[in-house]
Order: C-alpha cells, then sequence, then structure tokens
C-alpha cells in the first residue's frame, strides 16, 4: 500500500536546487516560500514552472498579484531557506537576507545564484498545489556554488569545480 511517507522518502533522493519563490502584496509585504519544484519549460518563448501548496500563503499571493519570482540560493544562504521553509506564522523576526524591489512589484533576495522575475502564462490545478507557468521578463545571475536539498537536508556541492576528465 502507497502512502504520502513513502512518497516523500522516495523524492528525498532526488538531489535539487533550493529556490524562494516569492510575491509581494498590494501593501508592500512579501509572501515567499522555499521550493524545490521548479524547473525550465521552454526556451521560446522563456518559460518556467513552480509548483505551490494550496496551503500556502504564497499560492493566494500569486493567483491574486498574476507575478512571482525565483530566488535560487547559493550554498551560504541556508539559514534563508530554512527561514522561507516554514509557515509564516513560525517564522521568528525578519527574514535573515535583504529583500530588493524591482520597479515591477518583484522581489529578489540578495547575493543569490540566479533572480527569474515572471508573469503567470497558465494555472493548472492538480491535487492540492497549481502548477504556475511564468514567463519569464528578467533575469540576472551571479557567481558561486549552489545550496542542494537532499534526504531532506540542506547540502553543499562537493566537487571543486573542476570539470571531470572522461578520458
Amino acid at each position: 500500500m502507497l502512502n504520502i511517507h513513502q512518497y516523500r522518502k522516495a523524492w528525498s533522493k532526488f538531489a535539487t536546487g533550493v529556490s524562494v519563490v516569492m510575491s509581494k502584496e498590494s501593501d508592500g509585504s512579501v509572501q515567499g516560500m522555499a521550493a524545490n519544484g521548479i524547473t525550465s519549460v521552454s526556451l521560446d518563448p522563456m518559460l518556467v514552472l513552480v509548483c505551490v501548496d494550496h496551503s500556502r500563503n504564497t499560492y493566494k499571493r500569486i493567483r491574486e498579484s498574476g507575478r512571482f519570482s525565483i530566488n535560487i540560493l547559493n550554498q551560504s544562504q541556508t539559514s534563508v531557506a530554512e527561514y522561507y521553509a516554514q509557515r509564516p506564522e513560525k517564522r521568528i523576526g525578519p527574514p535573515p537576507c535583504e529583500l530588493t524591489f524591482g520597479k515591477n512589484g518583484s522581489v529578489k533576495i540578495s547575493g543569490c545564484l540566479a533572480f527569474i522575475d515572471c508573469l503567470v502564462h497558465e494555472e493548472i490545478v492538480q491535487g492540492d498545489h497549481t502548477i504556475y507557468i511564468g514567463k519569464v521578463i528578467a533575469i540576472t545571475t551571479d557567481e558561486g556554488k549552489p545550496l542542494l536539498f537532499f534526504e531532506s537536508m540542506f547540502n553543499e556541492l562537493a566537487h571543486d569545480g573542476t570539470p571531470p576528465n572522461w578520458g
């Protein structure tokens, strides 16, 4: 018999990068959630997707605003990931990062490896999540190594960045 515990354990074996998906409220406050359910969809047009649980505040905000940003975290941003992995009512104090705001209402975490600003292109409801496909309207990138998530823990990339010698 399949169960949610087995399902989560199986997916914990899939190493992913860590991102924070963010959206800004009309009053200027920010909604954000740690996410590893993101991916590129298309190069032309540039489309990305993010899967958002209906119980998250970020879900409601993206639905209302029609926009979101993806901040791909670097290996020194574990505290940022931990902060945004918690429900808002369990977060203590302000986020452990500097946020910058774009003129179009986007929210960027300073120091992230990549920032992708999106307008909602399509919504697909599946189970307890909505898949938001976003049209990319702005991108910035920075140097560094990614924060990884594996076996329900944050990890760092182990190699030194030298390409492997296959031959």
